[in-house]
């Protein structure tokens, strides 16, 4: 159940201590511009737009002005209209990244990692596209062709997101991954997409990570431990999240006009999924899957 008292509560306290330290960081670099003050506080505008991925509203206009304004005016006294506010978000981007951060969960060494299309265009109107002529790129998965870009993440066996990482459209999905693995360690289990030899190997040496995969219909097969054998078809596990994120979470959605304002709609997909009390879940013995 979506609990906004709650959802406040932990943003404000991650606001409380990462704003000073964002603030004379911005200083040192000379950005720190002129700081109007605003009817809303940083961590209020935070829970705002977290919020509306928690909800059952697929517009976010449609949201802010009758749950947002109507319900919640005597929870945010100092609301302002819609348009003003939607010039507030791109100025939430960076401490959205950073509370995305907070929210990670922790590796208990079995871990699942895949990769899921964002389209921020319609494959039809692609020739027209300008917003993210520079960023996106088209992308071919196992489905069809699209334009926009890939969320490479891994999670553990408790469902929490452990790393996440965008890049464009025609990325391969083994590029990310000794990026994506940083700071992980055990064994991590991926689909097809995902083999290949050097990389396994190059994990192994350098991270002392065990990458497991699914073989294709052409390539020779292995002997591989039953406990592995196992925990690979518990990989669906994944593909739910992913599911959640899309359906549930709404993180994509092809009628972005800005790309600050499209990064800020994931991030906040993302950690409305965080905070989601009942996520994805298998249940895994360690002692018994896990070398001593």
């Amino acid at each position: 159940m979506f609990s906004l008292e709650e959802l406040f509560c932990s943003v404000d306290d991650f606001c409380e201590s990462f704003e000073p330290r964002w603030k004379q960081q911005l200083l040192g670099f000379g950005l720190q511009r002129r700081n109007r003050p605003r009817g809303l506080r940083l961590s209020e505008i935070r829970t705002i737009l977290i919020g509306f991925h928690q909800s059952c509203y697929r517009n976010f206009k449609t949201y802010y002005q009758e749950k947002v304004q109507t319900e919640w005016a005597d929870v945010f006294p100092g609301l302002v209209s819609y348009q003003r506010f939607i010039e507030w978000v791109p100025g939430t981007l960076v401490p959205m990244c950073a509370y995305l951060r907070s929210c990670f969960g922790k590796c208990s060494g079995i871990s699942f990692m895949d990769s899921t299309s964002l389209k921020v265009w319609h494959n039809r109107r692609i020739k027209q596209h300008k917003v993210f002529e520079d960023l996106a790129a088209r992308g071919k998965p196992s489905v069809d062709w699209f334009f926009g870009f890939k969320l490479h993440l891994v999670v553990n066996d408790r469902g929490e997101l452990l790393n996440i990482l965008l890049t464009p459209g025609n990325t391969d999905d083994r590029t990310p991954v000794p990026q994506l693995l940083q700071q992980l360690f055990g064994k991590v289990f991926a689909d097809k997409g995902y083999v290949s030899q050097k990389l396994a190997k190059q994990l192994l040496k350098t991270a002392g990570i065990q990458l497991i995969t699914k073989l294709k219909r052409n390539m020779k097969q292995r002997l591989m431990p039953l406990a592995d054998r196992l925990l690979l078809r518990k990989r669906a596990i994944i593909e739910t999240i992913i599911d959640q994120l899309k359906n549930i979470s709404q993180i994509e959605h092809s009628r972005h006009r800005s790309p600050v304002n499209c990064f800020v709609n994931i991030l906040g997909g993302l950690i409305a999924y965080c905070h989601q009390p009942k996520k994805p879940s298998i249940a895994i013995n360690h002692n018994i899957l896990l070398p001593a």
